[in-house]
């Protein structure tokens, strides 16, 4: 992964900033689990309004895509899975859609 994309230690979120999230924690979708030769995959949506109120600094500058997620981050959201996933990709064209293996 490039470095310039993933962060060394996890931002948590403040006590104010996980209480403008919680309302959409409900609305999060989690795909079937797929896999490859390689990997086991899903991919998680997210609710396209919750992007407004994900702080900033979640966000790629360049792209405008939240950026790679440390596992702290994507369970600050709120995105509840078992333990092994990472967060290795956000679907660019549909930036509320974050790629797990």
């Amino acid at each position: 992964m490039d470095s310039k994309h993933r962060r060394k230690q996890p931002r948590l979120l403040t006590e104010s900033e996980r209480a403008r999230l919680e309302e959409f924690q409900d609305s999060i979708h989690y795909s079937s689990r797929y896999s490859d030769d390689n990997f086991e995959y899903r991919h998680v949506t997210l609710p396209k309004n919750m992007l407004k109120v994900i702080p900033k600094d979640y966000f790629d500058t360049e792209t405008g895509t939240l950026r790679i997620l440390m596992e702290d981050e994507w369970r600050g959201l709120g995105i509840t899975q078992s333990l092994g996933w990472e967060h290795y990709e956000t679907h660019t064209p549909e930036p509320h859609i974050l790629l797990f293996k």
